[in-house]
């Protein structure tokens, strides 16, 4: 995955999809400049005690000042915090964190997704840490007064995961910010932008915020404590134990072990996976094909309750011998069935494999240009709307017919890539 440049500064940002600039044009020094050099008081007004690190040329500070700066610009109001529609763990400690910022400057954040969180470790994550993200579906969007929110913020997310994106939108509530690891994958105005594909975890990005000074933990307060071990969880979930850690990752690691719980880590790691999630693992051996070390499968329809079983059946199907990538996916429904969703997750252990470059290749983009997946280093996903062919399921052989339709369409696009005419995706 290739390096991105620090945005350029102004009142507003714009992303685009255009390629990223080379290696070599990153100031690597600024980026290798530690973290722990004495800090300055920063002037916050209306009393706010926030310190932020001497002013230099790090990436990691200058975003910091950039992000403080919104957030006195933006006192006292009413913000969302969109997650994508699943959200995990990365995803769900970073914007309690930011939720935590914001806090300081009066400024009240409601951290919401849509779709369900059904991972068992996600589950044990909010129950156990009290973590309060809310799950708002479309429905539950129409009974809300938007008009009390005067911004909205997508963290570990572009809003290409999230279904609330367009209503929101479509309240006229303004962007405030854009946080995440992931690489570009819409085009999106918002005041503060800070994307770092070649940062390994978004809780990598807000601990170091927490060092760079925008909240100073105390390990003497429970909430501080339950904010740093379900950002040591994120961190650890999205580098794979930190196994594909970066030095900026094993920095955020260190720093945040003065400050979680151990215990409270283990308890929800300890979390049970469910039958069902077995029995979608179960689903995806039988339908498994292996191809040139590929392995794919399609597990059919599942709740959106289960939606967390394919990532899960993925990382499975990854561990068997003479396979270095597995691709799981389904047709994910609602609770009414009226709503229907293609997702897959890719898992990958070949290096000179890029899971974003490979899902984009594969699955393309729609009629606005939104690209239906993308990834990072050794996981990626997909989500792909069925629009008109949603529902109407009673009839099961009007289903199976569906989803034979569906799976072969699938699987058509990924053995273009995997069984390559010109190999448009290098191998080794």
């Amino acid at each position: 995955m290739q390096l991105n440049s620090s945005f350029k500064q102004s009142e507003k940002f714009s992303l685009n999809t255009e390629p990223y600039p080379e290696d070599g044009e990153i100031d690597k020094e600024a980026l290798e400049m530690p973290l722990n050099r004495p800090s300055l008081p920063a002037s916050t007004g209306d009393g706010v005690g926030i310190y932020l690190g001497q002013r230099s040329n790090s990436l990691a500070f200058q975003k910091s000042e950039e992000l403080q700066k919104t957030f006195l610009a933006h006192q006292h109001e009413r913000h969302l915090i969109i997650l994508q529609d699943f959200p995990d763990p990365d995803a769900l400690s970073s914007a309690w964190t930011y939720q935590l910022i914001a806090q300081q400057y009066d400024i009240k954040c409601e951290i919401i997704y849509a779709g369900a969180l059904s991972h068992q470790e996600n589950i044990a994550l909010v129950k156990l840490t009290n973590l309060p993200a809310q799950r708002w579906t479309l429905q539950t969007l129409k009974s809300k007064d938007l008009s009390s929110y005067q911004g909205f913020v997508l963290i570990d997310n572009q809003g290409t995961t999230s279904q609330l994106l367009s209503c929101v939108q479509q309240a006229n509530i303004p962007l405030i910010a854009v946080i995440d690891h992931h690489s570009l994958q819409a085009e999106l105005e918002a005041e503060f932008v800070d994307i770092r594909p070649y940062v390994r975890a978004t809780a990598t990005i807000f601990t170091q915020y927490l060092q760079a000074g925008l909240l100073t933990l105390d390990s003497s307060i429970g909430q501080h404590v339950k904010c740093a071990t379900a950002l040591m969880h994120g961190l650890r979930s999205d580098t794979n134990r930190l196994m594909q850690a970066q030095e900026d990752d094993f920095m955020a690691a260190a720093y945040l072990s003065r400050f979680y719980d151990a215990q409270l880590l283990n308890a929800i790691l300890q979390a049970n996976r469910s039958k069902r999630v077995m029995d979608v693992i179960e689903r995806s051996l039988k339908n498994r094909i292996v191809q040139n070390n590929f392995s794919i499968a399609g597990v059919g329809y599942l709740r959106y309750d289960d939606r967390d079983a394919i990532p899960q059946a993925a990382d499975f199907l990854v561990t068997e011998e003479n396979v270095h990538t597995a691709v799981v996916y389904g047709i994910v429904h609602d609770e009414d069935d009226e709503l229907e969703v293609v997702i897959g997750s890719l898992r990958t252990t070949k290096l000179t494999l890029d899971p974003d470059e490979f899902i984009k290749e594969a699955f393309g983009q729609d009629s606005t240009g939104r690209f239906f997946g993308g990834g990072r280093t050794s996981a990626g996903g997909f989500e792909i709307p069925m629009g008109f062919l949603s529902g109407s399921n009673e009839n099961s052989a009007y289903a199976k017919m569906k989803w034979d339709v569906f799976d072969t369409q699938i699987k058509q696009k990924l053995l273009r890539l995997v069984n390559p005419k010109d190999n448009p995706i290098q191998s080794e």
